[in-house]
């Protein structure tokens, strides 16, 4: 599935869950509504899915984690804040960096209508990667709970 596709039925998914709930709840609680969305929706979600981080070629103990990775191709970062600021956007840029992924949303839920919320960002690849590679951790085959990711 193509990221477009992707990120529209997130999109999609995410009105939804703002619909049902409204602004005023913590992170949480719309990142998981949003992931249960997902998966009636039929698609392959990660919870808090591992990013590991390298430093001077050494895979540091310390791992990053992603609110949701869908369909192994775009990150969603959700947040329930006043107003976006630059560091959430930075926070996804370096996911997509690190993760070598193309596409992040960025869903701030605390808005009176989602639209107001929505920001994507794509990722640059350095000269020499491939659109089509796949992802860097693993992230083939059904990703259907967070259990397994904890």
């Amino acid at each position: 599935m193509h990221e477009n596709e992707v990120t529209r039925r997130i999109l999609g998914a995410a009105i939804r869950v703002h619909r049902a709930l409204g602004p005023g709840l913590i992170e949480s609680v719309y990142e998981e509504c949003l992931f249960e969305e997902l998966l009636r929706d039929g698609l392959r979600v990660a919870r808090q899915a591992p990013v590991p981080v390298r430093y001077r070629g050494r895979s540091l103990s310390t791992s990053l984690r992603l609110d949701l990775l869908v369909e192994g191709c775009v990150i969603v970062e959700i947040k329930a804040v006043a107003c976006i600021l630059e560091v959430h956007k930075a926070q996804l840029l370096s996911y997509l960096r690190l993760s070598d992924l193309r596409v992040g949303l960025l869903l701030n839920f605390h808005v009176p209508v989602l639209r107001q919320g929505i920001t994507r960002m794509v990722n640059r690849f350095p000269d020499g990667v491939a659109e089509a590679d796949p992802p860097p951790f693993g992230l083939r085959g059904p990703l259907r709970t967070s259990a397994a990711l904890r």
